[in-house]
């Protein structure tokens, strides 16, 4: 594989700025995927009861690894509370409404925590490069995002934003990957390839995204992803972090009434088995 580079002109913007050679050692991978995954179960218990809320935005290159991440986050998770968005192009019925109008009605409840695989940030990305969105529509969603986002924040809802990106030569390797084992190759696309082609135009459309969405109340985590684990880790750390934060994660105490339900329980079951 060969190392990415970037000229000098870029190598200011987010996107050039990532060390790439960024890797992971599996037993330390393994050890920290652990208690991260005990992490989430805790926040998640606490939520229940504390009725927080939080959003987690993920963005990035196709195979850049954010299914994969989320897999691992949702594993460990209760349905009940928890739920993943994938989100795919807007359907007739949404493209009749405000852009934004679909993802309101997918926030998180009080207690809940929801995953945007990928999200409204579409508007400025491939809405923006693929010519769906007028240079009037996308130039106005940065500030319409940051707004929609500074509501949700300053009602108490939890926002983290990640972003992950890979090489043109790991993204090919992955693809290759994926058209070799048949129960990965429902995830190529079409578009996988076209957006491909554009690189360079989903690359200057990423950087703005990220200059002008990273706000100090919803700021972006921008991933160097060449090496999964490294990238699965690191994610889920950020976002376990910044969930906990200022929240009592200690377990409930059992109610009375449930342990009087217990013991009731346990001495009709002795009972049953003298």
């Amino acid at each position: 594989m060969t190392h990415h580079t970037t000229d000098a002109a870029g190598s200011h913007r987010p996107l050039g700025r990532l060390d790439m050679s960024k890797t992971i050692e599996k037993d330390e991978y393994e050890d920290r995927l652990k208690a991260v995954q005990v992490r989430f179960m805790e926040i998640h218990q606490a939520y229940l009861h504390t009725g927080d809320a939080a959003v987690c935005v993920f963005e990035g290159w196709d195979a850049a690894g954010k299914g994969g991440t989320i897999r691992r986050m949702a594993a460990v998770m209760d349905p009940r509370g928890f739920k993943v968005w994938p989100i795919a192009a807007p359907s007739p019925e949404d493209l009749r409404h405000h852009y934004l109008a679909r993802f309101w009605q997918r926030l998180p409840g009080k207690g809940e925590i929801c995953v945007f695989d990928r999200s409204w940030y579409g508007r400025v990305l491939v809405e923006r490069v693929e010519g769906f969105a007028k240079p009037a529509e996308w130039g106005r969603a940065f500030d319409e995002i940051n707004g929609f986002e500074k509501l949700l924040t300053d009602a108490g809802t939890r926002i983290t934003k990640v972003f992950l990106y890979i090489t043109p030569d790991e993204q090919l390797q992955r693809f290759k990957d994926r058209m070799e084992d048949p129960l990965k190759r429902w995830k190529l696309s079409y578009e996988d390839f076209r957006n491909r082609e554009r690189w360079s135009e989903y690359e200057n459309a990423a950087n703005e995204m990220l200059e002008r969405t990273s706000t100090t109340n919803a700021p972006w985590l921008v991933v160097p992803a060449n090496d999964k684990r490294y990238a699965r880790i690191t994610v889920l750390e950020h976002i376990a972090h910044k969930l906990a934060e200022g929240v009592d994660l200690k377990p409930e105490p059992v109610g009375k009434e449930i342990e009087k339900q217990f013991e009731k329980l346990q001495k009709l079951h002795e009972k049953e088995t003298r």
